[in-house]
């Protein structure tokens, strides 16, 4: 670094108030301040170690872009969306689920890593999402699950605004990229799971709705069942509604050709299970084994402690902004991109069968012959 670069860190560092500025990072770094504008926003043909020692510089000055100056300089106002809009007009909180909360807690950080803000949007609303999201200025949005031909997203690309999907699509959904598990795998291990634990006939808790996630693991169920030979056993509720898993959970468990495991879909589907299994009087892992898809700790303090398959929501909604934003930037792929996320089965007590105790005799002390 050169002196004088040397004398702008110091001055950074000694301001109490005040706050490192565009200028005061191209000194410290040496370069100019078109340089470090360049290698901020990703623009310019820049090599790759001048970004980023701009970008450590910047980040060692605590330097954040001014939003007011960068609205004037692009006509962008620094703000991105995110919502979920599989359920369509039906009240739905997406955030009070582990899955949406851990995924826009990542997203905020990588939208702020980048100098943009998050905007969580209403997933319903009596008036038409439209109305509700023109007032405010998005320069993109992700949009977590879109139902199949979903209007929402379908409206926003008409407006030219990039749509980023945590989710496969369903058909021509035209999203500028997507990020998803590979759910067909999931399901198939977690299945073969249940079944090497001692399974033999396994039930699934779905979905009505027509997200890819629901549509994809289901299907993957009955695949599954057919090509071990078993009829499927499984009852689809909605699943916005707080309510319905349990009554869902309860008929599964109340049907003659009742289940020995049972993989839920979805987050609460553990616990409504777990309660219908008493009702029943139904031991688990003894009688019945069980898996649901979470993010939440609470499944590690069950009794007993459900496995959880997790799809690992922070890696999804770092990487959404990340496409959305190098969208919105010019600097992503002029082609749809594609990524799968790996899951994870966190194997806990209630998918694994005890093996029955047996009691082992003291060896024998051999006869003495006279």
């Amino acid at each position: 670094m050169t002196a004088a670069g040397k004398h702008q860190v110091g001055r950074a560092r000694g301001r109490r108030l005040g706050r490192a500025g565009i200028r005061d990072v191209a000194a410290a770094a040496g370069v100019s301040i078109t340089t470090v504008s360049d290698a901020l926003n990703g623009k310019g043909r820049l090599p790759d170690a001048t970004r980023r020692h701009v970008r450590e510089v910047a980040d060692r000055l605590g330097y954040r872009p001014s939003a007011a100056a960068r609205t004037l300089r692009t006509g962008k106002s620094g703000l991105i969306g995110l919502t979920v809009t599989t359920y369509g007009e039906e009240p739905f909180t997406f955030t009070e689920f582990a899955y949406f909360a851990e995924m826009a807690r990542a997203a905020s950080s990588a939208a702020l890593a980048r100098g943009y803000a998050l905007v969580i949007l209403p997933g319903s609303t009596r008036q038409s999402p439209y109305d509700v999201w023109s007032n405010v200025a998005l320069d993109g949005t992700v949009v977590i699950d879109p139902s199949d031909r979903d209007p929402v997203v379908t409206e926003l690309v008409r407006q030219g605004i990039p749509v980023v999907s945590d989710g496969r699509p369903c058909g021509e959904l035209p999203v500028t990229a997507w990020v998803d598990n590979d759910h067909e795998a999931a399901v198939t291990g977690l299945l073969d799971h249940l079944a090497a634990a001692g399974a033999r006939r396994i039930g699934l808790l779905t979905g009505t709705s027509t997200d890819t996630y629901t549509r994809l693991s289901t299907s993957a169920y009955l695949q599954w069942c057919e090509r071990a030979g078993q009829d499927p056993v499984y009852e689809a509720y909605p699943a916005h509604d707080p309510c319905a898993g349990a009554v869902a959970a309860d008929r599964l468990l109340a049907r003659p050709d009742r289940p020995d495991a049972v993989y839920g879909l979805f987050d609460p589907n553990g616990t409504d299970l777990l309660a219908a299994a008493r009702r029943y009087g139904l031991r688990v892992p003894d009688d019945l084994l069980l898996v649901c898809c979470s993010e939440s700790a609470v499944y590690a303090t069950t009794e007993p402690p459900i496995t959880t398959l997790s799809l690992k929501p922070g890696r999804i909604g770092t990487t959404v902004v990340q496409l959305l934003i190098d969208a919105i930037e010019g600097t992503g792929s002029s082609r749809p991109v594609h990524r799968i996320m790996p899951t994870d089965l966190i194997v806990r007590t209630s998918s694994q069968r005890r093996r029955p105790r047996t009691t082992v005799s003291a060896p024998r002390s051999p006869e003495r012959r006279d």
